[in-house]
């Protein structure tokens, strides 16, 4: 039953009504103020925002429309300034705090009514009863509403104010039989107690709400410059993104700002909680609060995000989820983020936290503490470990990263740079094994061995005294070992980390290994550099392809790309020149990324593109990329790292000619467990090219006795100097000791051909000599190797100018012939490039480009979405260095990859 029927007869029957339709008194025999039925005065910043005048020009097509928002979201003013270019009858009704029963609201209603131009008959009469209204007053209204020709514009201010649920079904009852009549705008703090859900579900409800009445930052500009505050769009973004387009916030801090030497510095930098939005907050929001949700209010303002469980660990209550309900409907700018999680507004969440350590003195710290102990029984680890720090409990935070088997993200994954600083605040009080164990993670990610190998020996005595399950943090320790062994070059080390650590796994839970693949990622790529260093190339090789090959993701994107640059370090040592650039092209990010750089992954990418732009006589370009590096920094103990820069940077300062530099350079200096073979022999290859530069040749032969056919690109190299310095025989020996396997590349063959064409000049065996050159000069053209024929010497020369040798050598190794004079030639071709392998999605898509597919019949055919195409048209435009399909189309058949 209605409250409007449910009113006894005899007292509707005894509400006479007045005859008069020019009541100047309310039923309680007080005047009526005429201030609320004024529109408010706009101020002269007021901006007008023709995006919301528009959507409030629905309010003439709805029944009913709602402006809900927090205070000082500006809906009083939109409503007003769009009300006053209506034509009448516009009548506007402002609440207060003062009483609203259903009789004195009626009285109120009815008088707007009359204030507008649009006053009822006598017949409707006025309530007489402050407590109550009949139902012949309001059937009466409604229906002489509905037989209006023009409808009645009613806008009720502040109606949030109003909280008898009587006056709202009375409310709906006029509104639903005044029909096209009547035309009711609310102006909301709250949601009113009408069926929206009615309204909305048969398109009569128009609802302008917080997001939408928000400044953009093109409106926060333009109100800034009202105020006589004039600043670059970006600080006003930034403006927008601290206030969240809160209008009130944006003029005070306007209003602030304008009395500053420097406005824009202010907005940047000012403390919310000094400020004039600080009382307006603490006035409006939460001293209208009871002392219990005043209280969830400040000690919930250390949290970004919270739930009424959370929330109630924080207070040691259990009223939390009414609470922050409620505030959320009040729009008390408690944000709801979806499935029971809350924030508060940035600038109320400032200003609470200030007010808190004022109420609350000395308590900020316990509340992070209980704060990190919920949130890490219930597997936030990210907040756990943000909050742990914040109360200053390094134990609890570093319990929590092993606990959870992150150790890893210290090294690895987007948010590896963050982590660290927050350890990097961690004092030598904090003594517990997953303190020592991140101590230990920590020095060791800057390669300082010495301290991070004191740290892991402190946490394993530790745990070797603890009897309880502790496989998380032995398998961490494992990780750690295997760091360790591979800054110290040692192959039976790191191989018994990884058989603790494989044993270890049986006994962590499944889950926590399929939620940190990163772990494994790492410990593998440590035992594949260790192995690589060792000179046992294909183990290496086995174990860094299950990284390379690992399921992607932000995690192990450090480790691939490690295992990419280990990958093309690989290839050029066994001489494939242009697999070795394509992986390391692959190591390399296309964006730098936060944080200090790392000193391996894509550093040894660029190391090895620098070698190879040496190998094509690239030496600007390869001057680039070591200048990318900036040479090993200062402690680095990484032996692969360290010895890769070596050669890089001897080979560049060999091909300009500076000996004795290359010889300074090409000892990497890094103390090593095992000798590395072809860092010795690279190392050798330099040195004995200084003695033979200098006109020692005996000495040049002396130092390549370590040089063996093992390391076929350095037994070359080194034939090559044996038959500079006239010992041929010496020189074809080494050439023969070298295993004709596939696993050696054209930079292999090319330069053997070289040194057997060479002795084969020396014979006199023209036929021999241009038999190997053809072969080499084929090999060659194709991954543009020029250094080994530009260091070949004088003795080349006559052959390369004969034909068809001349001819093989135009073009990319010798000037291309100039065309006959008077007919000017056809272009020459670019030179061939050599591009990044496509992954098999990528030619996928690329094959169905050529077949003029467009983007959504490619996302259709291999049922990808069609973000996820262009992704891969991305990746293949930057690869194949095109900006279109048909270019990208026209360009890999040019290298035939289609």
């Amino acid at each position: 039953m209605s409250a409007v029927s449910d009113i006894p007869a005899r007292a509707r029957a005894s509400e006479v009504p007045v005859l008069t339709p020019l009541s100047h008194t309310d039923p309680l025999g007080n005047p009526f103020l005429r201030t609320r039925f004024a529109l408010p005065a706009r101020p002269r910043t007021y901006l007008r925002r023709r995006r919301l005048a528009d959507h409030l020009d629905q309010a003439f097509k709805t029944p009913l429309t709602l402006l809900n928002g927090p205070a000082g979201a500006g809906k009083t003013l939109l409503a007003a300034e769009w009300a006053s270019r209506q034509s009448p009858p516009v009548a506007w009704l402002s609440f207060d705090g003062g009483d609203h029963r259903p009789g004195l609201f009626w009285a109120y209603v009815l008088q707007a009514l009359r204030a507008c131009g649009a006053p009822p008959s006598e017949a409707v009469g006025t309530p007489v009863n402050a407590s109550r209204v009949s139902r012949r007053i309001l059937s009466t209204l409604a229906s002489e509403l509905n037989d209006r020709d023009r409808p009645v514009l009613l806008v009720l201010d502040e109606y949030d104010r109003v909280t008898d649920t009587k006056i709202a079904e009375q409310l709906e009852f006029v509104l639903h039989h005044a029909g096209r009549g009547l035309r009711l705008v609310l102006i909301t703090r709250t949601e009113p107690l009408l069926p929206l859900h009615r309204y909305r579900a048969v398109g009569e409800l128009t609802e302008i709400r917080s997001a939408e009445l928000a400044f953009t930052p093109e409106e926060a500009a333009a109100l800034l410059e009202l105020h006589g505050v004039s600043v670059p769009i970006q600080a006003a973004r930034n403006l927008v993104d601290r206030t969240r387009g809160w209008a009130a916030g944006l003029s005070l801090s306007a209003l602030a700002a304008r009395e500053t030497s420097d406005p824009e510095l202010y907005l940047k930098e000012f403390e919310a909680d000094r400020s004039t939005v600080a009382d307006f907050l603490l006035a409006e929001v939460l001293k209208r609060q009871t002392p219990q949700t005043q209280d969830l209010l400040l000690r919930v303002s250390v949290l970004d995000r919270f739930c009424p469980e959370l929330a109630n660990a924080l207070t040691h209550r259990i009223d939390a989820e009414p609470l922050l309900a409620g505030l959320h409907r009040e729009n008390a700018f408690v944000e709801r983020l979806g499935h029971s999680w809350y924030q508060l507004h940035p600038l109320f969440r400032e200003i609470l936290r200030a007010h808190m350590r004022v109420r609350l003195p000395g308590l900020e710290p316990e509340l992070h503490r209980r704060a990190a102990r919920w949130l890490r029984r219930h597997g936030h680890l990210p907040e756990t470990l943000a909050h742990s720090a914040a109360a200053d409990d390094w134990d609890l935070a570093a319990g929590a990263l092993v606990d959870d088997l992150a150790i890893g993200r210290l090294f690895t994954g987007p948010n590896s740079h963050d982590l660290a600083q927050l350890f990097s605040h961690m004092g030598p009080e904090a003594r517990s094994p997953a303190t020592d164990l991140v101590r230990a993670a920590h020095d060791l990610s800057r390669h300082d061995l010495d301290h991070g190998l004191a740290s892991l020996r402190h946490a394993e005595e530790q745990l070797a005294d603890d009897d309880r399950d502790l496989a998380a943090a032995r398998l961490s320790c494992a990780l750690l070992e295997a760091l360790a062994a591979r800054l110290s070059g040692c192959p039976p080390q790191v191989e018994k980390a990884a058989e603790t650590a494989a044993e270890l796994r049986q006994e962590v839970p499944a889950h926590l290994l399929d939620k940190h693949p990163e772990l494994t990622a790492l410990l593998l790529t440590h035992v594949g550099s260790t192995l690589l260093w060792a000179g046992r190339f294909e183990d290496a090789r086995a174990v860094l392809n299950t990284v390379a090959d690992a399921p992607g993701g932000p995690a192990t994107e450090a480790p691939r790309e490690e295992a990419m640059g280990h990958l093309a370090l690989l290839d050029y040592l066994n001489g494939w020149t242009g697999r070795a650039e394509r992986r390391a092209l692959a190591a390399v990010p296309e964006t730098d990324r936060p944080g200090p750089p790392r000193t391996t992954g894509s550093g040894i990418g660029r190391l090895v593109l620098a070698a190879v732009a040496v190998d094509r006589d690239e030496l600007d370009r390869a001057q680039a990329l070591l200048d990318q590096t900036a040479g090993p920094p200062s402690g680095t103990r990484d032996p692969v790292m360290a010895a890769g820069h070596a050669f890089a940077a001897a080979r560049l300062l060999m091909a300009r000619g500076k000996m004795r530099a290359a010889v300074e350079a090409a000892d990497p200096a890094v103390p090593a467990a095992v000798t590395s073979p072809w860092a010795t022999s690279q190392e050798a290859l330099v040195t004995s090219a200084a003695h033979l530069a200098g006109g020692r040749p005996d000495r040049a032969a002396e130092v390549l006795r370590a040089v063996s056919g093992d390391q076929p690109v350095c037994a070359v190299e080194a034939a090559s100097i044996q038959l500079a310095a006239r010992r041929t025989g010496a020189a074809l020996d080494l050439l023969d000791s070298i295993h004709a396997e596939e696993r050696t590349g054209p930079a292999v063959s090319v330069r053997a051909a070289l040194v057997r064409a060479r002795a084969a000049d020396v014979a006199g065996d023209t036929a021999t000599v241009r038999r190997l050159l053809t072969q080499a000069l084929l090999d060659a053209r194709r991954e543009r190797l020029r250094r080994p024929f530009l260091d070949a010497g004088a003795w080349i020369r006559p052959h390369l100018a004969t034909a068809p040798l001349h001819d093989l050598a135009a073009g990319w190794l010798t000037p291309a012939p100039e065309p006959p004079r008077g007919r000017p030639g056809p272009p020459s071709p670019p030179p061939p490039l050599v591009v990044v392998e496509l992954s098999a999605r990528e030619h996928d898509v690329l094959e169905r480009v050529a077949r003029m597919m467009s983007t959504e019949e490619i996302a259709a055919d291999l049922c990808l979405s069609v973000n996820t195409v262009k992704t891969h048209l991305k990746s293949v435009y930057r690869k194949l260095a095109v900006n279109r399909r048909g270019e990208a189309v026209r360009r890999a058949r040019d290298l035939r990859m289609l």
